[in-house]
């Protein structure tokens, strides 16, 4: 069995290990965690080979560098638009490339986005708890953050030549500035203009902005007299207004249930492509029925099973494309003069 070592020489705050999530527990109490765009987390997985819910290291704009320590293995990175340094080589955005031993790999955050998801081709070796590596970074439960001199392994690693190369990031994983929404299910809690202030004006991403949540900046939304409202469930998406009238909208570390009131929940297609905003960029929220919500996620299922097909497919090796080349154009003889 083939094992790639490597160790951590820089790693930022809310670097993690996520596979695809923890469900089930939610009635205990425990959210699913796993990576803020699961699209892409999803990719970076089958671009070198991987089912799409292998652990890989979600990388926040703090960035990370690695280090190679044995073993060899292909990389894959995905999500927003960040740069990939690789024993001396650029590159930005979606890539796959073989990092060998002594080989050092530096993710930096680029032109856009707020996270990125690098995969191993072969099986992170990381703790997990209730049968996931998904890091719910509050507790820390699961593979856990990476940190400077922290060394992990790679099993089964592989170099997998058909997976290496530029890969095109599809229009379903860009950030996303106009968001859909269900209004509810507590907008009754909300001045009727509110919920028309909320659907029609703009907000503004702030820096009060990590795994559980993100906090707008905009106009206030005025309750009616709401906060003592019994706790409730709370989904990814869920938007809490708070007793200020700002709102959050909560995401994979989110608490699993609040007694804020709140007045919409982002679709299920768009909250992750939210999620790859930054701070000071605009956002607004569009309103859908809920039949038209239902209507778009299975618009979006189909979309993201299409792109996810193709970089599930291999490449053609190096033989196999010169094997398609014509090597010999111009020779019309083998005979000589």
């Amino acid at each position: 069995m083939n094992t790639a070592r490597f160790r951590v020489i820089f790693a930022g705050p809310l670097v993690s290990f996520q596979d695809s999530g923890r469900v089930g527990h939610l009635r205990f109490g425990v959210s699913a965690s796993g990576p803020m765009d699961r699209f892409s987390h999803a990719a970076a997985n089958l671009m070198v080979g991987n089912t799409a819910t292998n652990t890989g290291i979600e990388v926040s704009l703090g960035g990370v560098v690695l280090e190679c320590v044995s073993g060899e293995t292909t990389i894959a990175l995905a999500g927003g638009s960040f740069s990939l340094n690789c024993a001396d080589q650029a590159s930005e955005g979606w890539v796959a490339q073989t990092v060998h031993q002594g080989d050092k790999l530096a993710i930096r955050a680029g032109a856009w986005g707020s996270w990125a998801y690098l995969a191993f081709a072969g099986r992170l070796l990381v703790d997990e708890w209730l049968g996931a590596s998904a890091t719910h970074s509050m507790s820390g439960f699961g593979g856990g953050a990476l940190t400077t001199g922290l060394e992990f392994e790679v099993s089964d690693a592989e170099a997998r030549e058909t997976r290496i190369g530029d890969y095109a990031c599809p229009k379903i994983a860009s950030p996303l500035h106009d968001v859909r929404v269900v209004v509810g299910p507590q907008d009754q809690h909300f001045e009727p203009q509110s919920v028309d202030i909320f659907c029609t004006q703009s907000f503004q991403i702030t820096d009060a902005f990590d795994r559980m949540g993100v906090r707008l900046d905009g106009p206030t939304l005025v309750l009616k007299n709401a906060l003592s409202i019994p706790s409730e469930p709370i989904v990814r998406g869920s938007v809490q207004v708070s007793g200020d009238g700002i709102p959050t909208v909560l995401l994979a570390d989110h608490q699993t249930t609040g007694g804020y009131p709140k007045i919409a929940t982002v679709i299920s297609g768009d909250v992750d492509r939210m999620a790859q905003l930054r701070a000071g960029e605009a956002i607004r929220f569009r309103a859908l029925s809920a039949q038209k919500a239902v209507e778009s996620a299975r618009e979006y299922q189909s979309l993201k099973n299409d792109a996810l097909a193709q970089f599930s497919t291999p490449r053609a090796t190096l033989a196999e494309k010169l094997q398609n080349l014509n090597l010999i154009d111009g020779v019309v003889s083998a005979e000589t003069t």
